[in-house]
């Protein structure tokens, strides 16, 4: 299978697509990774991999009007990818609603996942290779604050408040 990938400038800075071709996905690809400058796994272009920034002009055009707050949910074709318990996670965290945020442990609780196993799903959830459009970025803390996220704390912070999760924060002065 030919990979295919392309950048886009977004306000997270510039995101690296990464798919293959689909008979069945919207726009013809099917995508694989979406990741950022700086991010921890960051997929890297490797040789063998084709530059088609035209395969991906239907992901972007969602991606724009997801940031351009005119997109609440994303009909973008994924690529199979994870073992079996990342699949559930992953799963589980594409029904978590545009706006809203919830737990690692209601994550747990919802899947059965016993308390001493919460570790990993928190591993799960960071390998998550679809940042923004598997919204990992909606899982909080328990005691409401923003833990770790893939792309940096701040990072998913602006996208809470891209989606009203979370109010702007006032400028310190």
């Amino acid at each position: 299978m030919n990979t295919l990938y392309a950048t886009l400038l977004s306000p997270l800075g510039e995101l690296l697509l990464v798919g293959e071709a689909s008979q069945t996905a919207k726009g013809g690809t099917a995508l694989a990774s979406l990741s950022m400058t700086g991010q921890r796994n960051r997929a890297r272009v490797r040789d063998d991999w084709t530059h088609a920034p035209h395969a991906f002009t239907e992901i972007e055009r969602q991606l724009s009007a997801y940031f351009a707050g005119e997109l609440t949910a994303f009909d973008i074709e994924f690529t199979a990818r994870g073992n079996a318990f990342q699949q559930r996670v992953w799963k589980a965290l594409e029904a978590i609603a545009y706006g809203a945020t919830t737990t690692y442990g209601k994550i747990a609780e919802q899947l059965g996942i016993p308390r001493a196993e919460v570790k990993d799903l928190g591993i799960a959830i960071g390998q998550n290779p679809l940042l923004v459009v598997r919204p990992c970025h909606r899982v909080i803390g328990a005691d409401g604050t923003l833990k770790g996220y893939a792309g940096g704390v701040e990072r998913k912070e602006q996208l809470l408040v891209l989606e009203g999760a979370l109010p702007p924060q006032l400028p310190l002065g």
